[in-house]
């Protein structure tokens, strides 16, 4: 499956910075606001250490890794729902992404050695910014759910059963960003969900913070940890998730490797690897698994959802697979590692026939039989 995610955030928080670390891309990431003008979009695969160790193990001639979308939009600011700063002309680009990340400074605006950035409001206060970036999310989406029910009124008058049902949803979303709550807070059914999340509402989707740093500055986290700590209450309080990164360290090692790429990060002040770690909670707050292909050929990874039974895992290959499925013959990642060769699992009991009822596990190795 295709994973797409899109990135905002007030201007100079370190977005862009982060986009050229991501997609080793050059955007622009010059220190003043509204720089990144038009939508930046990059393929990024995503870091997996069991693929390319089943690469080596088949000795494979091209391996894989799964791949997300991350898209790259110009700085929002108060008011970017009325035209204010340039953001805002660009939402459309993110309205079909699976998730948003919302990129949140904690450095202090004195970086030490003339690098001063700049803060468009002139100070850190993380909350505020989150805050601010919201409501213009939710404004955004306010003036979308008001068109839509305009638009079906007409069906509602007739008595369209279909339309009926959407009436419902919707009014209970515009109640909740009336008062200046996400749209994915709002308790819907089963038969109001797809009709609420057809219309690409930007606060229906999943978010992930990021709360960026710099190595060897005055951070808030270390300077006002109680600040820090209800910044990340306050993410928690509304359902979702957050991450601690460095954007300008992991952009100045986006071309290294392995284990020089982690004695650079430690000479440099960094701690942990920041772009694996928010991919992989990424993948948490989407409720993804990976399952891996391998031969002499190709060895790839694919993503799935979470609890995904073998035909439906099949069909990230190809969408043959769910109804042409017959069986799959199954192994643990890890266990064929150990074993040496397939013929070797095969005879230690580790790969196993499994039926179409069988749920799919993240680190499986999958032959499909159709």
């Amino acid at each position: 499956m295709s994973l797409s995610i899109g990135i905002v955030g007030l201007p100079n928080v370190g977005k862009s910075t982060l986009f050229n670390a991501l997609t080793k891309k050059g955007v622009p990431a010059e220190n003043y606001p509204f720089c990144t003008i038009d939508p930046s979009v990059g393929i990024v695969g995503v870091p997996d250490e069991r693929l390319w160790k089943l690469s080596e193990f088949s000795k494979t001639l091209k391996t894989v890794p799964a791949a997300i979308e991350f898209v790259d939009i110009a700085g929002l600011v108060a008011g970017a729902s009325k035209g204010e700063g340039l953001g805002n002309k660009f939402l459309a680009n993110i309205r079909e992404t699976d998730a948003i990340f919302e990129m949140v400074r904690i450095f202090p605006l004195k970086g030490g050695n003339g690098n001063d950035i700049l803060h468009v409001y002139g100070d850190i206060d993380p909350l505020r910014d989150v805050k601010v970036i919201n409501m213009e999310l939710i404004l955004a989406d306010l003036e979308t759910v008001a068109k839509r029910i305009n638009n079906i009124s007409r069906e509602i008058k007739q008595g369209d059963k279909e339309a009926i049902i959407e009436h419902g949803a919707l009014e209970k979303t515009l109640k909740a960003l009336e008062d200046e709550k996400m749209a994915n807070t709002v308790d819907l059914d089963e038969k109001e969900i797809p009709r609420i999340k057809q219309l690409g509402l930007l606060t229906f989707k999943p978010f992930l913070y990021g709360f960026n740093k710099k190595a060897g500055a005055k951070n808030l986290d270390e300077t006002h940890p109680e600040l820090f700590k209800e910044l990340c209450d306050y993410v928690v309080s509304i359902g979702s998730r957050f991450v601690v990164l460095d954007a300008k360290i992991e952009d100045e090692l986006k071309d290294f490797e392995g284990e020089e790429k982690e004695t650079f990060r430690i000479e440099m002040g960094g701690e942990t690897d920041g772009i694996n770690t928010l991919i992989k909670e990424a993948y948490m707050l989407l409720g993804l698994d990976t399952y891996f292909t391998t031969g002499v050929q190709e060895t790839r990874a694919w993503t799935i959802k979470k609890g995904s039974t073998a035909p439906v895992a099949g069909q990230a290959i190809h969408t043959d697979f769910k109804d042409k499925f017959i069986r799959a013959e199954v192994v643990y990642w890890q266990d064929l590692l150990d074993s040496g060769s397939y013929a070797d699992a095969r005879a230690k009991g580790k790969v196993r026939t499994e039926g179409k009822e069988y749920i799919v596990k993240d680190g499986d190795v999958i032959e499909f039989k159709i």
